[in-house]
């Protein structure tokens, strides 16, 4: 990919499910190393944007480009295999196998032996990768400080707990992106300090650009790089996190406030010269 190119490009992104529109002619860009954040009301249509990016629905118009690929046909899997991993809105662990083995799930598509390879070569090589696997998922582990529950049932934990095995599975994947659609959600406000941490430190120091989903607005403007804001599937602002928080339209979509500001072109989404390395945050809190 071209250093001046951003990781992902949506170019006029259009979703209908009979006569609604979901998203309306959606357009913006993410930068490698960027935690991007999209926000808006309920219903905005921001999970039908993750849906999208991740190969889960299929837009009728518009294109989607990762790592300068087109990748707007693609099924799931082949996302996943360049790359792409998520979280759900809706946990969607496995509620019966234990925490361990439901991130090893994310690893199930860098295996490279298959059941017959594995019972023929366990003692050559096959045994030697699931040793390897397993390293990389115990790093993981701790990086979420979830040691404690690593051979728990997933399904016994608490919902805290568990966002954060469903954060861990996601990782296992190796992305380049991840999409976490709302990871805070249902969350104590120690927990949300905790999961903030986890994101910048996957952003920051394992070099994860990110897309974000996120309702507690003091989160989304302490630890984004850049925020977009959707209404009824259209793209309203986008910007830095203090210009997206000024814009009129921005209030008037979360306040209810009068909006009788003409529809300007948006700014926040050109890409400067220097491929507009991310601004540093200042801190993260809950």
């Amino acid at each position: 990919m071209d250093q001046d190119s951003p990781l992902l490009r949506v170019n006029d992104l259009s979703l209908r499910f009979g006569g609604v529109r979901a998203l309306s002619d959606v357009s913006f860009n993410v930068r490698a190393g960027e935690l991007y954040s999209i926000i808006g009301p309920n219903g905005a249509g921001k999970t039908s944007m993750l849906n999208c990016i991740s190969g889960r629905y299929h837009p009728q118009e518009g294109s989607i480009a990762y790592d300068g690929r087109e990748i707007t046909g693609l099924k799931p899997n082949a996302r996943a295999e360049l790359g792409i991993g998520r979280t759900f809105q809706n946990l969607a662990l496995f509620g019966h196998m234990t925490v361990l083995d439901n991130i090893m799930v994310g690893r199930h598509h860098l295996l490279r032996n298959n059941f017959l390879t594995g019972m023929i070569y366990w003692g050559l090589g096959a045994q030697r990768e699931e040793i390897a696997h397993r390293r990389e998922v115990e790093d993981i582990i701790d990086f979420l400080e979830i040691q404690h529950v690593r051979n728990a049932v997933a399904g016994t934990l608490s919902y805290g707990l568990r966002k954060r095995v469903e954060l861990a599975r996601a990782i296992a994947l190796k992305p380049k992106l991840v999409l976490l659609d709302e990871p805070m959600a249902g969350m104590n406000l120690e927990e949300k300090e905790d999961m903030a941490r986890f994101i910048v430190d996957l952003n920051e120091e394992w070099g994860m650009t990110v897309i974000m989903i996120e309702h507690d607005m003091g989160v989304v403007m302490d630890i984004s790089h850049r925020v977009m804001v959707l209404d009824f599937g259209k793209v309203i602002a986008r910007g830095l996190p203090d210009e997206v928080a000024a814009d009129a339209h921005v209030k008037a979509a979360y306040l209810g406030e009068g909006d009788d500001l003409p529809e300007d072109d948006l700014p926040g989404d050109d890409l400067p010269d220097d491929g507009g390395a991310p601004q540093a945050r200042e801190s993260v809190a809950g």
